[in-house]
């Protein structure tokens, strides 16, 4: 069977991905941080590998110890709700080295194998906040934002060398741990002119009453890119991100 290397699988999105691949037969290479084997059923098919995707190191060593794979999920991330204006320039960054100089250096590290071999897949998962405008998460949004844009011209690069590239778009999804792991970067909720604002959008972050995405919707779109050949370049994932989506396509045409 094939094997699926996946990013950020200690929580949420890469955590369920890793189950369900799992599940369906693959071999998995799942990466933590602080890996932790509790979070996965043990057996020959997993191996879990430590890695940072902010340190050249990690990434090569990771990359080094995985051998060869089919697939690479770059899953790792995290958010941060701020208005652009308190956001500080040490958030700023760690966002972009995460979400995408993180990206963008497992990207590469992958791309000399499969180039030789003239086959393997790559997708990014990013956000649905890249197709419309909300306040609080600009920053992370543009560092979302520019990880479609290098996934939208390595597509065009790459296809020539068997290599499929895509990207999977999440909706807001209140049963994970990202907004709890966004939480510890909140800034402005004591601000005078921001706070009432943060306040409201807040308790809509955490509002289940309409469409929101689940983790096992973004798993199964992962694993449609992984595995169906004629898989589009940008997937929807979760009801309220596929809606979002045919708003954008209706709003472009």
């Amino acid at each position: 069977m094939p094997t699926a290397l996946i990013t950020g699988c200690s929580s949420g999105f890469g955590l369920e991905a890793a189950r369900l691949f799992l599940d369906r037969g693959w071999n998995v290479i799942a990466t933590m941080r602080t890996p932790d084997p509790a979070l996965l059923p043990t057996g020959s098919k997993l191996r879990i590998l430590q890695l940072d995707v902010t340190d050249a190191e990690s990434i090569n060593r990771a990359i080094a110890d995985a051998g060869e794979i089919d697939v690479l999920v770059n899953n790792a991330g995290f958010g941060a709700p701020v208005p652009v204006e308190l956001i500080s320039p040490e958030t700023t960054r760690t966002l972009f080295e995460t979400n995408t100089f993180g990206t963008l250096a497992m990207t590469q590290a992958v791309l000399p194998q499969f180039r030789q071999r003239r086959n393997g897949v790559i997708i990014n998962v990013t956000s649905s906040v890249t197709l419309k405008a909300l306040p609080l998460i600009g920053l992370y949004r543009a560092s979302k934002a520019a990880v479609d844009a290098f996934t939208s011209s390595l597509e065009l690069e790459v296809k020539q060398f068997g290599i499929r590239v895509h990207l999977v778009l999440p909706g807001r999804s209140p049963s994970t741990s990202f907004g709890s792991n966004a939480r510890p970067h909140l800034l402005g909720l004591d601000h005078p002119d921001y706070g009432p604002m943060i306040q409201k959008i807040l308790e809509g972050f955490a509002d289940t009453s309409g469409p929101v995405t689940y983790a096992s919707d973004v798993a199964e779109a992962i694993f449609h890119a992984a595995t169906n050949p004629d898989a589009p370049l940008r997937i929807a994932a979760g009801a309220d991100a596929v809606a979002w989506m045919a708003q954008a396509s209706l709003g472009a045409a």
